[in-house]
């Protein structure tokens, strides 16, 4: 068995298929400083010339609004042009913005400056190639050998790349997100919404409320949407963290509450009574109006709700499980031919609009989705099935053999249907567990389902003591 993680060190630099990403500050191979930031950007410009030999390349750049996020995005400028690289620079950007514009200036590669959910001390590389999706992971082990052995070279001065700025990515991304068939912006205004927008000050807030006026909703009202990169609480959009939210959504007697994670691939809702929708059934939602509208297949992670299964059953289409992280996703979609999937993160990846997850279309197709059935969120999420998830999380240290612990539940539940290709995934008659390690931080995270919250309690707290 292989996790799905590519950890050279189990200290505060992770390198896997999600990128390069680290604390700032520190030492040189244990954290993200400027010295591994030059080295991580140069060895994969290296890669993308040893693709394209003799062409001048260019890349699209955009970031968070993290604290650090303008320092690292001046270091990889930089040695992108050193290497040689023309650089289209959007600055305060998405995720999902950034995929778009490698597409839409036909760009080699790509570079996203963002630790996605991560605290503020964190930051990032997200690698794209040239459809604007994650680079696979043989790719990623080149960009790593590379920039172990130091194997890249600067060009001389007469072969500098140049920087050029794009202050209008959002918008584009927003007028192609207007165009897409089932995003209707005469239902959405008819339907007089009221909605709070949580930005955790970071570009969701100037993206989301975009948006939302160019939609026509009728009143926007503004939480934590200044992009200073000081985040109010902790990043990543889970009903925790976001009591400030679910109080205001209340309090102004809005129809919903809206939240995205800095870099705006995950999105979540808060329900007009204050209640979390389930940041798992916002794929849900979105695929049970796609496939009402266009049959066919979906995809979503090992550690995504059942409920996704149940909706495509419903419309006559097949559903499959992929591997964690966005790029295995991305390829088994393409291989089901899915019409709509994700991760139960609260990610949406609609292909008619681009292969990677995108909270701005996520929120368009939900509102038309809502303006049609002329339902609340609360009588939405009372037509789907009840599934329960437990999200538990265990520190890893140097010394642990993750190995060993995958084994000892393989031979524990061998009687039970495995899953083995990423982690190890226990199925039950009435639930299943998840449990591999993270591509994002040093932890092995173990995921539970049930039908019922104790039930996902009880099989979670069952594998850890397997693994204890």
């Amino acid at each position: 068995m292989r996790s799905q993680i590519i950890i050279r060190k189990y200290m505060t630099l992770i390198k896997s298929i999600s990128g390069i990403r680290g604390t700032i500050g520190g030492k040189t191979g244990d954290n993200l400083t400027p010295v591994d930031i030059v080295k991580f950007t140069a060895s994969f410009a290296t890669t993308i010339a040893e693709k394209n030999p003799g062409k001048k390349l260019s890349f699209v750049v955009g970031r968070d609004a993290r604290i650090s996020g303008e320092n690292v995005e001046q270091l990889v400028n930089a040695t992108l042009t050193a290497m040689g690289v023309s650089v289209i620079n959007t600055g305060l950007s998405t995720t999902p913005t950034v995929e778009m514009a490698v597409v839409r200036h036909h760009a080699d590669a790509g570079i996203i400056l963002t630790a996605s959910h991560n605290p503020a001390q964190w930051n990032a590389l997200k690698l794209l190639n040239s459809k604007g999706e994650f680079i696979s992971g043989s790719e990623g082990e080149r960009v790593l050998d590379l920039a172990e052995n130091e194997s890249f070279s600067f060009e001389n001065v007469n072969n500098l790349g140049h920087i050029s700025v794009e202050t209008d990515s959002i918008e584009k991304h927003i007028d192609a997100i207007l165009n897409l068939n089932l995003v209707d912006i005469e239902l959405i205004k008819q339907a007089g919404f009221k909605i709070v927008v949580d930005g955790v000050n970071s570009t969701g807030g100037i993206a989301i409320p975009s948006l939302l006026k160019r939609l026509g909703v009728s009143e926007i009202v503004e939480l934590y949407c200044t992009p200073d990169g000081h985040f109010p609480h902790n990043p990543e959009p889970l009903p925790e963290h976001l009591t400030d939210l679910s109080s205001l959504v209340i309090s102004e007697k809005a129809d919903m509450g809206i939240v995205v994670d800095p870099d705006v691939d995950r999105l979540a809702f808060v329900m007009e009574n204050g209640e979390m929708f389930g940041e798992e059934y916002t794929l849900v939602a979105v695929s049970d109006y796609i496939l009402q509208n266009k049959p066919g297949n979906t995809v979503s992670n090992l550690s995504s709700t059942k409920a996704l299964r149940d909706i495509t059953e419903k419309w006559g289409g097949t559903y499959t499980a992929s591997a964690v992280g966005e790029v295995n996703v991305v390829e088994m979609m393409k291989q089901m031919n899915a019409v709509i999937g994700g991760e139960g993160n609260g990610g949406i990846i609609y292909p008619e609009l681009h292969y990677g997850r995108d909270a701005l279309v996520g929120v368009a197709l939900m509102l038309t989705y809502l303006a049609k059935i002329k339902l609340s969120l609360s009588q939405l999420r009372n037509t789907y099935p009840d599934y329960f998830v437990s999200k538990n999380k265990l520190q890893l240290d140097p010394n642990m053999d993750v190995a060993a612990l995958y084994n000892r539940l393989v031979n524990h539940y061998k009687d039970y249907p495995l899953l083995t290709i990423d982690g190890v995934k226990v199925e039950f008659s009435d639930g299943w567990v998840h449990v591999r390690t993270s591509n994002t931080e040093p932890i092995m995270r173990i995921y539970a389902e049930a039908t019922s919250a104790e039930k996902a309690r009880f099989y979670a707290d069952e594998i850890i003591k397997v693994m204890a």
